[in-house]
């Protein structure tokens, strides 16, 4: 008799494992700008020290946040691309805007968003979207 948990799990393709080493390092460079907000409070008027205090909690937060979102897709959740597809997407409009918005041009953002959607287009594409389809709940019966 077989155990179905017997069965081989199918390989994760190396693109979504590109694409889950990239969002790791977009969440960890997120922590690190929340950081680095969180710490410019003390040169701001004392009329923004909550909103910049909260502006880089928020970022931080964030970016542990997609950190654990990077953890479910390395496993197959599905929920997990759902979740970081959403954060992605925000992200890049959020990058727009600051392009967009911002008096000097800066790199940075542009960067950002042409990476976060590369992420998202791999996420959904069809080998990492197959991959994540085929991915089975491992069910444990007693």
């Amino acid at each position: 008799m077989t155990d179905p948990t017997d069965a081989p799990t199918p390989r994760r393709p190396i693109i979504v494992t590109v694409a889950i080493v990239l969002i790791y390092l977009t969440a960890l460079s997120s922590v690190a700008t929340g950081i680095i907000v969180l710490l410019s409070r003390y040169q701001v008027p004392d009329d923004d020290v909550l909103s910049v205090s909260l502006v880089g909690a928020a970022t931080i937060l964030l970016g542990l946040l997609t950190i654990a979102l990077a953890s479910g897709l390395s496993r197959g959740s599905r929920f997990a691309r759902l979740l970081v597809t959403i954060y992605l997407v925000i992200d890049v409009v959020l990058h727009v805007l600051a392009i967009a918005t911002s008096e000097a041009w800066d790199w940075s953002p542009l960067v950002q968003a042409i990476l976060n959607s590369a992420i998202v287009v791999v996420l959904w594409a069809p080998p990492g979207s197959r991959w994540f389809t085929a991915t089975q709940p491992v069910v444990v019966t007693a």
